[in-house]
């Protein structure tokens, strides 16, 4: 008499899609679609479970182009995403109950929240009889796969970088399915158009447009175009604001149009194919920032209160100042230091700012002006397309002084330096602060410096046409410098 073996489960499976808006190399998408069973493809805009890291404003008009491609491409498979806004565990529910779902998958995610919230779901799903599967989430590596010798989480890059390049194995890509099979029992889907997520400012979001493309096929096109041009001189380029020489892939990773592991992946094949020592150079420097976004991942599944607290804890008794109309100068690019204001205008017209830029008007927020890092923080969560709260915490934190391998707090940016060395000849400053951009060179970075024939002839009037500095330099440092002090000599004294 032989033996019986249970039947294998037929019914459809759920893919629940969050930070991987793909089908190539989707972990959560291949399982699914080799299963052999019906596919359920699904996004469910959960606004309550973040709490106070609600998905910003800038992120949401990304968002919306993304799943509008997504959701063609999975119509050409065959099986339409379906939509649906409200608490994920409910909506979850209800869409197993709707399709008679034997199966949930997805890949997973390292916010505190959203590990709270998946591990509740798998729990209760499986209490059910409901399969729940979580697959690796888009980094190269695990964050609990790359410790120290000693099993610690690394609080420096340096030796991190050195364990991911040792250890990362990324393997052939998984393939996008060819074809889906949409469930007998099809449920309903919301229309993308009535969760207006666009911004309803029209003269905000107007600039995102002709920069972006947000989709799995504008994922590639940016990397592609990287690749074959811009790499060519990262490793010095990157540096400059003027000049296109960034990657700009953050936001396409941050929404998993692309996996990391394919642009690990075609990174590494470009430096394969070009032997110069260049190209390797280029190549190894741009995957360092590959790295260090697996780095930030990893800070916060460690420290799951990066966003909110400081990383070092003597930086609990900072004396921060409050000052609205400082702050208010500061998002609006008027604080009379060019390269700030450049950087601010650009974040406000494009979502998106350079990555040297980023570290200039951070390091005047939270020093020259005092004023917390947890406000530029909450600023670029609403306004950047690319917020990631694993980027935008271990990197404001970074800038404050406060965090992991973090810059040296008496180590205070000079705004007007810091433009002459990387915008030289004001290119950038003359893009976005265009009421500058008759000023020489000379003076473009410290138009306060400029004799008064040469404002006249430019078009420039201090305090009205453009502002005079919010703190002068000299002052803002000292006083960073000894609010630093404070707390150092009263923790030298506890």
């Amino acid at each position: 008499m032989s033996a019986k073996t249970d039947p294998k489960p037929s019914g459809p499976i759920l893919v629940w899609f969050r930070q991987d808006l793909r089908l190539a190399d989707n972990p959560a998408l291949h399982h699914a679609a080799r299963s052999g069973r019906p596919v359920v493809p699904v996004y469910v805009l959960d606004d309550e479970t973040p709490g106070d890291w609600r998905m910003g404003g800038a992120s949401r008009w990304w968002l919306h182009h993304s799943l509008a491609a997504l959701a063609a491409d999975l119509e050409r498979l065959g099986s339409p995403l379906i939509l649906r806004r409200g608490r994920a565990d409910v909506a979850i529910r209800t869409l197993v109950a709707e399709t008679g779902a034997e199966a949930v998958v997805w890949n997973r995610c390292y916010e505190p929240y959203a590990i709270a919230r998946d591990s509740q779901i798998k729990a209760d799903l499986k209490a059910d009889g409901i399969e729940a599967t979580s697959c690796p989430g888009n980094v190269l590596n695990e964050p609990w796969t790359v410790l120290t010798g000693g099993g610690q989480a690394y609080k420096v890059f340096t030796p991190f970088s050195r364990a991911v390049v040792a250890r990362t194995d990324t393997g052939p890509p998984l393939p996008r399915p060819e074809r889906l099979t949409a469930p007998v029992r099809a449920p309903l889907s919301e229309r993308l158009e009535d969760w207006e997520l666009l911004p309803t400012k029209p003269d905000w979001s107007t600039g995102f447009t002709p920069l972006w493309t947000p989709g799995e096929a504008g994922a590639w096109t940016r990397l592609e175009q990287f690749l074959s041009t811009t790499c060519v001189g990262y490793r010095d380029g990157r540096n400059i604001p003027g000049q296109d020489g960034t990657s700009r892939l953050s936001p396409h990773l941050h929404f998993g149009e692309i996996s990391a592991k394919d642009v690990w992946r075609q990174g590494q094949a470009l430096a394969a194919r070009d032997k110069r020592a260049s190209c390797r150079e280029n190549v190894d420097s741009f995957l360092r920032e590959v790295i260090w976004r697996d780095f930030s991942q990893n800070l916060l599944y460690h420290f799951p209160t990066l966003p909110d607290r400081p990383l070092n804890q003597r930086f609990e008794a900072f004396p921060w100042a409050s000052d609205p109309a400082a702050l208010k100068a500061w998002r609006r690019g008027r604080t009379g230091y060019p390269i700030v204001d450049a950087g601010m205008r650009q974040l406000w017209t494009t979502g998106w700012m350079h990555n040297r830029v980023r570290m200039i008007v951070g390091s005047l927020l939270v020093k020259h002006l005092l004023l917390p890092w947890q406000e530029g923080e909450r600023w670029f969560w609403d306004t950047l397309v690319d917020a990631d709260l694993a980027n935008n915490a271990a990197g404001w934190q970074w800038i404050a002084g406060c965090g992991a391998d973090a810059a040296p707090y008496f180590r205070v940016f000079n705004p007007i330096l810091q433009g002459e060395k990387f915008d030289p000849d004001g290119a950038y400053v003359r893009t976005w602060v265009p009421e500058l951009a008759k000023l020489p060179a000379k003076f473009i970075h410290a138009p306060w410096t400029a004799p008064e024939d040469v404002l006249r002839q430019a078009g420039v009037g201090l305090g009205t046409t453009y502002p005079r500095p919010v703190v002068d330099h000299a002052a803002g440092r000292e006083r960073a410098l000894a609010a630093f002090a404070e707390i150092k000599d009263n923790n030298d004294a506890a």
